[in-house]
C-alpha cells in the first residue's frame, strides 16, 4: 500500500487530483477508520498544492469529510469544534492567504453540524 508521502509526490507532479488519487487517498487515510492530526494537517498541505486547480469533484467530498470527521469525531469534544480545534483550523485554513472553495465547503458543512466558533464564522 502507498504511503501518504509517496500519493503526495504523485499527485504533486502533474498539479491536480484526480479520482484515481482521491481513491488511493481513501484507502490510505481511512485503513485505521480514523483521521488523526498529522492525516489532516496532511490534507491541507496537499489542498493548499492544488488549489485552484482542476481537481476531480471527489477531492472537495474527501477533505471535507475527513477533515470535518478529525474536529467532530475526536474523543475531547465530540460534536463540536473546541478551542485548540479552532484555532488549528484559523490557522490552516488562512496558511495561504486565501480560503479557496474546497475550505469554504468545509466551513459551510462544519456550520450545518455545529456553531461554529466567532472566529471562524468570521471567514465564511
Amino acid at each position: 500500500m502507498k504511503t501518504l508521502e509517496t500519493l503526495k509526490k504523485e499527485i504533486l507532479a502533474d498539479g491536480i487530483i484526480d479520482e484515481t488519487e482521491v481513491n488511493e487517498l481513501k484507502i490510505v487515510l481511512y485503513q485505521d477508520g480514523v483521521i488523526d492530526k498529522e492525516e489532516a494537517d496532511f490534507l491541507f498541505d496537499l489542498n493548499d498544492a492544488v488549489s485552484g486547480m482542476n481537481n476531480h469533484q471527489s477531492w472537495t467530498n474527501l477533505f471535507v469529510t475527513a477533515i470535518a470527521s478529525f474536529l467532530l469525531e475526536d474523543e475531547e469534544s465530540p460534536g463540536k469544534i473546541d478551542d485548540d480545534e479552532a484555532t488549528w483550523l484559523f490557522d490552516k485554513l488562512n496558511s495561504d492567504g486565501k480560503i479557496d472553495a474546497t475550505e469554504k465547503a468545509l466551513l459551510e458543512l462544519l456550520k450545518s453540524k455545529t456553531t461554529l466558533p466567532t472566529k471562524l464564522e468570521s471567514l465564511l
